[in-house]
Order: C-alpha cells, then sequence, then structure tokens
C-alpha cells in the first residue's frame, strides 16, 4: 500500500525488500502474528548479522542484515494489511533501527582494532544522512493525498494511544525516540528550514535521495562485507555524507 498519491510515486532505491515485504504481510494478514513480532523479528535479524560480522562470517552478516531490512518494511505492511496502527510499533521500529546502526558500526570498529571516535563519527554520519532522507520524504507524505495521513515532520510530545496500546508505553517509547532522534531532526531542519515550503519534490531527486536510506546504506555495508573491504566501510560513510553538498542545493533549486 503506498504512502503517497500516484503523481508523488518514485523509485526508492533503499526500499529493496518492499515485493518481499508486501508478500510476507499478505500471508501473514490471517495469522496470529502481529507487526509488534515482525518488529522484534528484525532485531533479532540485525544482531545475528553483528554477531556473524564479529566472528569474520561477512556473507552470512550481509545476508542477516538485508533480512533486516526486509522484515523491517514487512511490519509496517503487515499493521497496514491488518488494519492496525500503532504508534508504539512505530518507535519501537525507530529506536531499534538506531541502536542497530550504533552496533553495527561499533562491531566493525571492534573487528579492524579501528578507531572508536571515527566509528562514532561514521555513527553520526549515517543518522544525518538517513534523516535527511526521511526529513524529505515525510514532507513529501505530508503534502501528498496518498495512503498515509499520519506523516508527521516534527513531534514534540507523545500522540494519544490508539485503540489496543496504552498510553504509559507510547509516552516512554516516544520519549525515547525523542532522545535518540531529537538531535538529528533539529540539525537536519537547521540545514534545510525551507523545504518545508516546498510544494512537492520531483521523482527524479527523490529516487537520487533515496541512496541516503537506512535500506541503502545496509545494501552498501553488505556488498562491501561480502567483497571483504570490511575496513572501508567507516571511512566510507563519514566521506558519504560529502552529498549533503549536493542534495540540499539541488533541492532548493527544484524546489
Amino acid at each position: 500500500m503506498s504512502k503517497l498519491a500516484p503523481a508523488d510515486r518514485f523509485i526508492d532505491l533503499s526500499d529493496y525488500g518492499r515485493p518481499l515485504a508486501n508478500y510476507a504481510a499478505t500471508k501473514l494478514r490471517n495469522s496470529p502474528i502481529t507487526p509488534i513480532h515482525l518488529t522484534y523479528l528484525f532485531g533479532v535479524s540485525g544482531l545475528l548479522g553483528i554477531y556473524f560480522l564479529l566472528y569474520g562470517h561477512f556473507l552470512i552478516a550481509g545476508i542477516f542484515l538485508l533480512l533486516k531490512s526486509v522484515i523491517d518494511a514487512a511490519d509496517g505492511e503487515l499493521s497496514r494489511v491488518k488494519n492496525t496502527p500503532s504508534h508504539s510499533g512505530r518507535y519501537l521500529d525507530s529506536i531499534f533501527d538506531i541502536l542497530l546502526n550504533l552496533l553495527v558500526l561499533l562491531a566493525i570498529c571492534q573487528y579492524t582494532s579501528g578507531n572508536i571516535w571515527l566509528a562514532l563519527a561514521a555513527f553520526l554520519a549515517v543518522q544525518l544522512q538517513g534523516t535527511l532522507y526521511n526529513y524529505y520524504y515525510v514532507i513529501l507524505r505530508s503534502k501528498s493525498k496518498g495512503a498515509d495521513g499520519t506523516s508527521k515532520i516534527f513531534e514534540r510530545k507523545p500522540p494519544s494511544a490508539l485503540p489496543g496500546e496504552n498510553q504509559r508505553t507510547v509516552n516512554t517509547l516516544f520519549w525515547i525516540f525523542y532522545a535518540l532522534y531529537g538531535v538529528f531532526d533539529r540539525a537536519v531542519y537547521w540545514m534545510d528550514p525551507g523545504a518545508l515550503r516546498a510544494q512537492t519534490f520531483p521523482n527524479w531527486f527523490m529516487t537520487l535521495l533515496s541512496i541516503y536510506g537506512l535500506g541503502f546504506q545496509l545494501l552498501l555495508i553488505a556488498i562491501l562485507l561480502s567483497a571483504n573491504l570490511i575496513g572501508s566501510i567507516i571511512p566510507f560513510f563519514i566521506g558519504y555524507s560529502v552529498l549533503f553538498l549536493v542534495f540540499i542545493p539541488l533541492r532548493r533549486w527544484v524546489g
């Protein structure tokens, strides 16, 4: 189910797992498995990827990281096909994402006996890259008359719990989410506050920008691992941030 109106849909290079996610959600529609079960499952898949990475099984590690990306898409799809939206699930999904990103880079640093500060710099770079993509994508969703009408560009306080949710759980997960992501959201807004006034973004621009999406980042990590280039991953993602100097001016030009 698309989150965008037909005119705003673009080829999302970070969303390569969507066909498998759609298939899985369709098969699980009438099962007792819930979206939150899949959220926990992608967390386990990410941890298995980290485990195999630490023991030098790079190909298997990459497969589990890609599987994590597919399951990450499937939990949201299952929520939509079951018509069971959940703030708790959405926040938990994002919390798992950022923690797994940090653990992957720390595991790479551990395996290569690298510099911890460079690993943390790569983590900050990865998060800012993903936040830039999400910032523009959520702006596009908020202005698009697609299937998703709940997207919020900024979140300052916990939302009201949806049916089946506990308000205390929603509140707790929101504040964890806000503590982890708030600084990145503010940083990206500071870089391009004018994006909020844009009416839309060209499809080609969003496709190009999607190389900053988390799924594509994990794909790049998997490729570098399979090529036995683990030592290149941390410096690569630090250098990958140079594309901010392309994407933000380009957005201003097209917007």
